[in-house]
């Protein structure tokens, strides 16, 4: 294996699976014992189960649990890990640590299934989903596992997130606490598609998902077939790639998640299936979702896997916990939170881990402190302060930012309706989702606070900014862009983009690069791509007729942003964000996964004036998801 596929697969378990070298090894060793074991569900299948047990029998232990596809080594009943459960803090506390390869993966039986999807019932059904295997391995745990208090919590980041949220419906009655963290709800709106719109960045991580193993194993058997560029310049190299057909030479048939992405380009029964949110009800146990305001593959999951919980009213405490985080960062403490160019603060996960997660699972698991939780622990990262509260989206008046004419943006006084803005997008020139050059990477991260200057300056991208600020302005709740187009070809993609534009004088910070001048920075908020096929149904998808005014409609993720006095609030919006998400030929085609060179073509897109971006109040969301 190449210093490359080594270093992918450390990282891997690192981020995915809070597996890392800490100086806590000792302490591990001191107070627990590890025992490996072979849990068999209902249907005969063995799932591989690691417990680390307190050596300390003065007293019952609740048990905490995560399952993962991403390996839950090291394995050998002598081959300590060196971190235990969500935090370091949880472990010094001592708790049952649980770990479980999910069916098909490592040195667990079965066949790996993406998104696994939910089965009504659970305590007599014969068919097996992750809530039932969450279910009998709960029943297995309680019967064998000594010295254990009858209750347990679960936690995941990321893939493990949602194998919290699927353990949900129809839980085991001793499952008291589940903390879903970055989960995935849904790969169509998480993770490797954005609004119908593929994520072509996300391209390397389809091997992980796309092979079955052919026997148990403790190594990853799927980084052989992952793509490995020599061209470092992930801009170029995707675009002399081609058309996503070509893909097809590093994933082929034996790549069953590159067909399945291939196959049901639209929202079909196959995906509609593998969401879990719309069987998120009658929750019969506290939930804390656990987010990143910046996390470029599960801030989609979060939010809705929280509002899915809380639409029911069934639940008992269901809590929302957003930091300045990306993916995962929340379960390790780096000292100073940066995030690209930007910096929020110090200790920031720290205080999380203290304050918020051991406090949730420490009363709900070992009936221990007072409940003094909020239902929305929110960090404003505008003012870079945490802020609490009772519901979430919050009550608050709506914020209307309007396109004027010379690049004004209004707030609250609506624009020239008669206005135009027009612009040229050409698939074979995409705008770049970068300011910098960056490698081939495995999944995106830094881009989601990154300077749109690169951005503004191009034809293709319409840029609308307020005059400075004379006060606050605190943004907050969801967002909606309510777009009225008209295209020349039948196809296109619409992105939007908020953007806090930083004074001429802002001074620099510790985390400030030398290369980077924060006066005049255009930092990246919130973003979202559609694409406008999907504008009345992302089931059924139809082209546009060119020049037609049509209204495309779609909700960027929630914000809690304060824009400060002195700062300007920026809109940008444009057709293309590569290689984020794919290229749309701007023609219409079936099947844009089968597209050929010659079907992409220039579009002039024209965006106008009665536009508007929608933010807080009670905002009708016409295009989000549909839950079933």
């Amino acid at each position: 294996m190449n210093k490359f596929l080594s270093a992918l697969a450390l990282l891997l378990l690192s981020t995915s699976i809070g597996y890392t070298q800490s100086n806590d090894s000792l302490f591990i060793r001191e107070n627990y014992v590890k025992n490996e074991y072979q849990v068999i569900m209902r249907d005969g299948v063995k799932l591989y189960t690691i417990v680390y047990s307190p050596k300390d029998k003065s007293q019952k232990y609740p048990m905490i649990m995560k399952r993962t596809c991403y390996s839950i080594g090291p394995y050998g009943e002598d081959a300590y890990a060196t971190y235990l459960g969500p935090s370091t803090h949880m472990m010094r506390e001592k708790y049952i640590f649980v770990y479980q390869d999910v069916r098909g993966r490592y040195m667990s039986e079965g066949e790996f299934d993406n998104m696994t999807p939910n089965i009504a019932g659970n305590k007599h059904k014969k068919d097996t989903d992750e809530s039932s295997d969450t279910f009998d391995t709960i029943e297995w745990l309680l019967k064998n596992v000594k010295n254990n208090n009858g209750k347990v919590g679960q936690y995941g980041i990321s893939y493990p997130g949602f194998y919290t949220a699927a353990a949900l419906p129809d839980a085991h009655p001793a499952l008291v606490a589940s903390s879903p963290q970055a989960p995935i709800s849904d790969f169509f709106f998480d993770d490797f598609h954005h609004m119908g719109a593929y994520l072509e960045s996300y391209t390397r991580a389809v091997s992980v998902f796309g092979y079955q193993k052919d026997t148990l194993t403790t190594k990853p058997w799927y980084l052989a077939h992952m793509m490995n560029p020599k061209n470092k310049d992930g801009y170029d190299y995707y675009l002399q790639l081609g058309p996503l057909k070509n893909v097809d030479a590093f994933y082929g048939e034996d790549n069953e998640f590159w067909q399945q992405l291939v196959d049901h380009p639209n929202y079909d029964e196959f995906w509609q299936k593998r969401s879990i949110l719309p069987h998120l009800k009658k929750v019969n146990h506290a939930v804390m979702t656990v987010g990143g305001w910046y996390d470029a593959e599960d801030l989609f999951g979060p939010l809705n896997i929280y509002k899915a919980i809380e639409e029911d009213g069934n639940s008992i405490n269901n809590m929302l916990i957003m930091g300045p985080w990306s993916h995962g960062d929340w379960s390790r403490e780096r000292g100073s939170q940066v995030i690209n160019d930007i910096y929020f603060g110090d200790s920031i996960s720290t205080f999380y881990q203290k304050e918020i997660e051991s406090p949730f699972f420490r009363y709900y698991l070992k009936n221990e402190g007072e409940m003094t939780l909020p239902k929305a622990y929110l960090f404003d990262s505008g003012v870079k302060e945490w802020q609490k509260f009772d519901v979430w989206p919050p009550q608050v008046a709506s914020t209307k930012l309007y396109f004027m004419e010379n690049g004004k943006l209004s707030i609250n006084t609506p624009g020239d309706e008669d206005a135009v803005f027009e612009y040229i997008s050409d698939p074979e020139k995409p705008v770049p989702y970068r300011s910098k050059t960056e490698p081939v990477r495995f999944t995106p991260r830094p881009f989601m606070t990154d300077d749109q200057r690169h951005a503004s300056t191009r034809p293709d991208v319409l840029t609308f900014k307020t005059d400075v600020l004379t006060e606050d302005i605190m943004l907050a709740g969801e967002i909606l862009a309510k777009l009225k187009v008209a295209i020349s070809t039948t196809d296109a993609d619409f992105i939007v983009k908020l953007i806090d534009v930083y004074p001429v004088d802002a001074p620099r910070t510790k985390a400030t690069p030398d290369n980077v001048e924060m006066g005049g920075y255009q930092k990246l908020v919130r973003s979202e791509v559609f694409r406008g096929r999907f504008r009345n149904s992302f089931e059924t998808p139809e082209p546009f007729v060119p020049g037609e005014p049509t209204d495309v409609q779609f909700p960027l993720q929630d914000i809690l942003y304060t824009f400060q006095k002195g700062h300007r609030v920026m809109i940008q919006v444009q057709s293309t964000w590569f290689p984020y998400i794919d290229r749309n030929p701007q023609k219409y085609v079936d099947n844009i996964f089968k597209a050929n060179e010659e079907d992409f073509i220039k579009s002039t897109i024209q965006v106008f004036g009665n536009s508007v971006i929608e933010i807080g109040g009670d905002i009708e969301m016409k295009a989000m998801v549909p839950v079933k």
